[in-house]
């Protein structure tokens, strides 16, 4: 079973639609929203079973020059 994530993403002035265009094109998110606010964007991700989440999200999406910051929220089991 994956890890379900959510990850909340600052990117720097007028770089939001490139970002959501490169967390596109890299196909590894459920959903990805346009947000108001503190952050920019708002990404559903299922870390897969194995892998470490921090290591995964420093390895498939903070590798994008214009994200400022990043906020990620775990989930656990469902009710």
């Amino acid at each position: 079973m994956s890890t379900c994530v959510f990850i909340q993403i600052r990117c720097k002035p007028g770089s939001t639609y490139r970002v959501a265009e490169e967390i596109a094109l890299k196909e590894i998110h459920s959903e990805l929203h346009s947000t108001s606010g503190e952050y920019d964007l708002l990404m559903k991700l299922y870390i897969p079973k194995d892998a470490d989440v921090g290591k995964f999200i420093n390895d498939h999406l903070l590798d994008i020059p214009e994200i400022e910051r990043s906020l990620t929220t775990l989930t656990f089991k469902a009710f």
